[in-house]
Formats: C-alpha cells, sequence, structure tokens
C-alpha cells in the first residue's frame, strides 16, 4: 500500500512539474516588495483606488504570522529582505488606508527585529540593501508611519544611510555588464539623486520594464506614465495574479534547469529519469546551438547562474559540453570579474553554482584553468565577514560546499 501511494504521488508530481499545461511561474516564489509596489499604483481613472487590486489583497492575504512579509533564510528565521519588504508593505496598506492590524504587527517586527537583523550585516552590508533599506525608512516616514528604532542601532543605521550615500555618488545609473544598475532600483533612489524622464524611457526594454523589474518598472510608470510600461505591468499581473516575482519576464529553460536541480539535491531525481531527461535533452539542443540559447538581458549574473547550471547538469547527465563556451565570455573579461568580486555576497547562490560546474571541468581543458580556483577563492571570501570571521547570513554554503 505505501508503495503504490508513493507511485501516485510521483505521478501527480510529475504531472504537476513537468506537464506542458503547468505554467512554470507557479513554481516561483511572489516578491512581497515588488508586489507592494505595484499595489501601490493609482487607478488612472480612479485615484482613490489601487490599480491593481488583487496586490493589495495578497498584501492582505500574506503577512507571515510573526508579523512580517518576506521570505526566510535557509534556518527558516526572518530573512534581511524583511525589512524592505514589511516596510513597503506597510507603506502600500496605508495609503489605501487599510490593513490597520496589519500595519501595526509590521511596525512591531519591525521595531523588535531591526537590530537583531542589523548584527548580522554590520560588518558587510550587501550592495541592494544599502540602497533599498534607507529609501523604504524614507518611503515609511514620509507615509506618516512612525517607526521607533531602538537606539542600539542608531550608530549601524547612519553607517547605513551613509553608505547609500556614497554609492549612489559613485556608482554609475546604468553601467556596461548589467549587474543590477542603479536604474533597476529607481524606486528606491532619493529624491535628491535627478533621474530624468529620458533616462527612465531610455532604458525600458522592449516589453516596456525597466531591467525586467517588477518594482522599478512600477516607479517608472509612476513617474513618467509610459504606456509601454502599462502594458507590461498588466501582462505580469495576468500572468502572475497571485503575488508577482522579482524579476519578470524569466528565462524559462533556467527555471527547468532549477526544478532538476533541486530534484537531484533532494536525492528524488530517480523517481523522474525520463522526465529529467527529456527536458535536458531540449536545453542541450539550445546550448549547442547558441543563438537559441536565451541570453538574459541586461542580466550577466542570471546568465553566469544559467550557464553553470547547465554545464554542471548536462555533464553530470553525459552530455558533450565546453567549459570554454559556458565560461570563456567572462574568464576573459577583466571588468566581469572586479563586479562579480565586488558583487560576491549578493552573488553567493550563483557564485555556488559556478563552483559546482568549475567541480566537473577535466583534466586538460586548460582554456578555463583558473575557473575553479577563482570561484574557491569566491566562495571562501563570501564565508567570511570582512573581520574574518564566519559570515552567519551564509553559514548554511559551508554545508553545502563542504568547507
Amino acid at each position: 500500500m505505501e508503495s503504490s501511494s508513493s507511485c501516485s504521488l510521483v505521478e501527480k508530481i510529475k504531472v504537476k512539474i513537468f506537464s506542458s499545461n503547468v505554467d512554470p511561474y507557479t513554481y516561483i516564489c511572489p516578491s512581497a516588495y515588488d508586489t507592494a509596489w505595484l499595489a501601490m499604483i493609482p487607478d488612472s481613472h480612479n485615484p482613490s483606488k489601487p490599480m491593481f487590486k488583487n496586490c493589495l489583497q495578497w498584501l492582505i492575504n500574506n503577512q507571515n504570522e510573526q508579523g512580517f512579509w518576506g521570505d526566510c533564510d535557509a534556518s527558516a528565521k526572518p530573512s534581511l529582505e524583511t525589512l524592505p519588504a514589511t516596510l513597503a508593505s506597510m507603506v502600500a496598506l496605508k495609503k489605501w488606508n487599510t490593513g490597520t492590524l496589519l500595519r501595526q504587527r509590521g511596525l512591531s517586527f519591525i521595531e523588535a527585529n531591526t537590530e537583531k537583523l542589523l548584527k548580522d550585516i554590520e560588518n558587510r552590508c550587501p550592495c541592494w540593501f544599502i540602497i533599498v533599506f534607507p529609501a523604504m525608512v524614507r518611503l515609511s516616514e514620509c507615509a506618516g508611519i512612525e517607526i521607533v528604532f531602538p537606539d542600539t542601532v542608531t550608530e549601524t543605521m547612519s553607517s547605513i544611510f551613509l553608505h547609500q550615500q556614497k554609492l549612489l555618488d559613485k556608482e554609475e545609473l546604468v553601467g556596461k555588464h548589467g549587474f543590477s544598475p542603479l536604474l533597476s532600483y529607481l524606486e528606491a533612489l532619493p529624491p535628491w539623486y535627478k533621474v530624468s524622464e529620458e533616462d527612465i524611457c531610455g532604458n525600458l526594454s522592449g516589453d516596456g520594464s525597466l531591467f525586467q523589474s517588477p518594482s522599478a518598472t512600477a516607479k517608472a510608470f509612476m513617474a513618467t506614465g509610459n504606456i509601454d510600461s502599462l502594458s507590461y505591468l498588466e501582462s505580469l499581473i495576468q500572468r502572475c495574479p497571485n503575488g508577482v516575482p522579482q524579476t519578470y519576464p524569466m528565462d524559462e529553460d533556467l527555471i527547468k534547469l532549477c526544478m532538476i536541480n533541486q530534484l537531484q539535491r533532494l536525492g528524488l531525481a530517480e523517481h523522474f529519469d525520463k522526465e529529467i531527461e527529456e527536458n535536458l535533452a531540449k536545453i542541450y539542443r539550445k546550448y549547442v546551438d547558441q543563438e537559441s540559447w536565451v541570453k538574459p538581458t541586461n542580466m550577466t549574473e542570471a546568465q553566469l547562474h544559467k550557464d553553470s547550471l547547465a554545464f554542471h547538469l548536462l555533464r553530470m547527465h553525459g552530455y558533450n559540453v565546453s567549459p570554454s563556451l559556458s565560461f570563456g565570455w567572462f574568464l576573459d573579461d577583466e571588468e566581469i570579474r572586479a563586479t562579480i568580486q565586488k558583487e560576491q555576497e549578493h552573488m553567493s547562490t550563483t557564485i555556488l553554482s559556478m563552483y559546482r560546474a568549475s567541480n566537473l571541468i577535466f583534466c586538460g581543458e586548460n582554456e578555463v584553468e583558473d575557473f575553479k580556483s577563482f570561484t574557491r577563492d569566491l566562495l571562501n571570501k563570501c564565508l567570511l565577514t570582512k573581520n574574518g570571521e564566519p559570515n552567519t547570513i551564509l553559514s548554511p554554503l559551508q554545508q553545502m560546499v563542504g568547507f
């Protein structure tokens, strides 16, 4: 009976995961932060109402029991991302004068947990957080949300705000290699950082999005009223009515690679041999024909992640894949390598995929001989703070890598 029950469950999972009738976006976790930004957009015909009511309703329905919005980390604890996500969600609810109790619970979470969450990053603060967190604090204050941060975080908060100003003074609005340019955080850029309508519209993708970021595109639409951006947002809501992802559109081959990788890591691949082989065969055909191998627009990190996963999985399954084809494009570019080193903590998941791929490079493949040492050095640095202490945020990686 147990065997029959297991087989039945496997068959249901096969249909749910690998059926061509299933939308792959159903496996992508919604981003509370991005959903909150779409919930803030007023209806063009009735500005006293939200344009995307589903997003506002999603916020109302998806607050964590502890009072935050956002995801937990590998230890099932609130992640750093919950701070800006919770603030943005509270602002969206306040804007439409709803969710009073939810806002109170969110405020209690922020005041009770900011010290603990900031303590984990006091020696190394991710660039995305330096940009987004101060912006959400300012936005909350402008919305009339009074946050009482404990005195013990005053120095850390001041340091983060100062780092934001230095970063905005130093970085280009749009860089060369697509590593999350400042403009992809449009919604978080302060009022004194002047961004023109020309800057925004001149960097819109063909689909009307700003670097495939729902939150940045929401702000772009509110700032410019661009009809292409509106079309993008409407298409996004139609595809993802129950909370929007952090990036849209996503490379569907990358989604499949991630699902196959997860099945293997869970030790379940043997139950899905046929489905995995069929999908890898399709991916290999695109991989060999580089013209059909989709390269994420303006997203070098996503391309690295995809190429690393594809190389690792295809080689593990006996396909003839070339490391120079997968990694030569960035190994020969000193600017990209330098950017990876600068963004190493933000890119920890991608670097882990690169490291795993590097373990399958054979002796004699000299064209990428420094790939393994490069990725291992990066991963080592990710796992330590600036003071040489273990990085508590990324400690789960140590177990996965086996350091």
